[in-house]
């Protein structure tokens, strides 16, 4: 292979993408499992995939107790009243509704930054980067959902 040719296609020769989510135990270093992307398309596609996949984990869980505190209160003063007990199921639907546009923009921002970074550089991607590029946008969307209270 001619370096005009590494340069050009970065990505071996005999590449083939791996089927998503191709996470591997990253000990032994010498070990035969380790799965790269070399792609930008394939580095985008993970990373908008894992930060789906945390942004409804996190608004289930999130809607869930919402839906368990209201359930709670219900049940503590039904008094044969069950208007607010049917509504409530819409909530996880409106929060998984909102997590996926969510994760869709903060998925698909950080992934083509990566995609470019990495194709800039010629630089292979191992399988767990979009994983931790999407937990980390997941906890940024968790940090800034608290109100900071004080004077500074």
């Amino acid at each position: 292979m001619s370096f005009v040719q590494r340069i050009t296609f970065p990505a071996p020769l005999d590449y083939v993408t791996p089927p998503f989510p191709s996470l591997y135990w990253p000990t032994p270093v010498r070990g035969p499992q380790a799965y790269y992307l070399y792609h930008p398309s394939d580095i985008w596609r993970f990373t908008l995939y894992w930060t789906f996949i945390f942004y409804g984990t996190v608004h289930l869980a999130t809607s869930g107790y919402a839906v368990a505190i209201q359930l709670f209160d219900w049940a503590q003063d039904s008094k044969g009243r069950v208007r607010g007990f049917i509504g409530i199921w819409i909530v996880p639907a409106i929060y998984l509704f909102i997590a996926g546009i969510e994760a869709l923009i903060a998925g698909s921002v950080v992934g083509a930054l990566l995609g470019a970074v990495y194709n800039a550089g010629y630089f292979r991607m191992s399988t767990w980067i979009p994983f931790v590029w999407a937990l980390v946008n997941t906890l940024v969307l968790i940090l800034s959902s608290f109100a900071i209270q004080g004077g500074l």
